[in-house]
């Protein structure tokens, strides 16, 4: 799956592609369901619709990994979270306040605006909750 507009999954699915991201691989089924306070078969269940989509594989009693478009489209999630949460703490919101604040709305937030709003930012290196890493899309080298 290509990242195209970065609108293309639910805020759930992006708060676990984020986790699995940040675990590293492969992470069990039982420890995201417990993270998340969700019954097992209801993250099965996501986690299926993340693998049909390209984003992870599934290994029965190992867990799950991300494939490479996973990794990508998980990059940028984390990309795009840490920018928003920045340019709060540009209008008086604190570190803590910035990050929940964004964790409400950033999936409604296009990849284009994300870029856009990175390149206004100087392509900042570091935000208020981690490294910010670039890819040719904010660096206007094309997506």
């Amino acid at each position: 799956m290509e990242i195209q507009d970065g609108l293309g999954l639910s805020p759930r699915k992006v708060t676990y592609l984020k986790y699995i991201f940040e675990r590293k691989n492969p992470v069990r089924t039982n420890d995201i369901a417990s993270r998340f306070g969700v019954d097992p078969s209801t993250i099965t269940k996501t986690l299926s619709e993340l693998a049909g989509a390209g984003l992870l594989t599934m290994a029965p009693y190992h867990g799950v990994s991300l494939t490479k478009a996973g990794r990508a489209y998980a990059e940028f999630l984390i990309k795009r979270h840490r920018i928003l949460a920045l340019a709060l703490t540009h209008f008086g919101l604190s570190e803590e306040e910035a990050c929940e604040e964004v964790s409400r709305f950033e999936s409604m937030v296009s990849k284009d605006a994300v870029d856009c709003m990175c390149r206004a930012m100087g392509h900042p290196c570091q935000g208020v909750c981690g490294e910010i890493t670039h890819d040719a899309g904010c660096l206007g080298n094309g997506r």
